[in-house]
């Protein structure tokens, strides 16, 4: 049969690199647009949720990063990275948990970042939020084992639209310099992490977050 997989953040990037890697192997891909699933929205995430039949993958992908410095944090800018990035996946498998129960087995992979081991200036709320992520995977693995397996990955700095739009060329070469593997990743490159965690290849890897950094936090 052919398997089912919810992907978040899906249009672009590294999650429109995980979408196609999942539609290339078969699998039917759900990823739902903002107007189609607002991860403000509680109600919003349980309509959508409640709407699909049953599931075998979860990517708990979209997330937002708002840079500002501790005296610029506003209260309202951290509740909105705390709701996107940490909330809603939490939300969305408690909703579909018991869907994904139904298949026999299940994989769940959320979307971490190298800032929740490292960090810098103006990462304080991007990285809490990012930080929780690994905690709440890690006793997920162990509420919802031995049926579904729960997994982070944590990417580094990686070649997307984004990242270009952040940083000229000159912050891009740079930062690729002081890699040890002199680069940036290709999206299709973390795609292929998630695409393993959340396949049948990986049965015995759970409560894990995954460095995906081409060996920066090893400095």
């Amino acid at each position: 049969m052919e398997k089912v997989a919810l992907i978040t953040g899906g249009s672009r990037g590294i999650g429109l690199a995980i979408t196609n890697t999942f539609r290339d192997k078969g699998y039917t891909v759900f990823a739902p647009t903002r107007a189609e699933m607002n991860l403000s929205d509680d109600d919003s995430i349980a309509d959508y949720c409640k709407a699909l039949g049953t599931i075998d993958v979860i990517v708990n992908n979209a997330g937002i990063n708002t840079i500002a410095t501790l005296e610029n944090l506003q209260s309202a800018v951290f509740q909105e990275m705390i709701q996107i990035n940490l909330i809603a996946p939490v939300k969305i498998i408690q909703c579909l948990k018991n869907k994904m129960s139904k298949t026999g087995v299940g994989r769940i992979v959320n979307i971490s970042s190298i800032w929740s081991f490292v960090s810098k200036e103006g990462r304080s709320g991007y990285a809490a939020t990012k930080s929780s992520v690994n905690s709440i995977t890690r006793t997920l693995a162990l509420e919802l084992a031995p049926n579904i397996l729960v997994n982070a990955v944590a990417p580094g700095f990686v070649n997307t639209e984004l990242t270009k739009q952040n940083n000229s060329a000159t912050e891009i070469a740079k930062i690729a310099s002081e890699l040890p593997l002199k680069r940036l990743a290709e999206p299709e490159e973390i795609a292929n992490l998630v695409y393993f965690l959340a396949s049948e290849q990986n049965t015995f890897i759970t409560g894990q977050t995954i460095l995906i950094d081409g060996g920066y936090t090893c400095k």
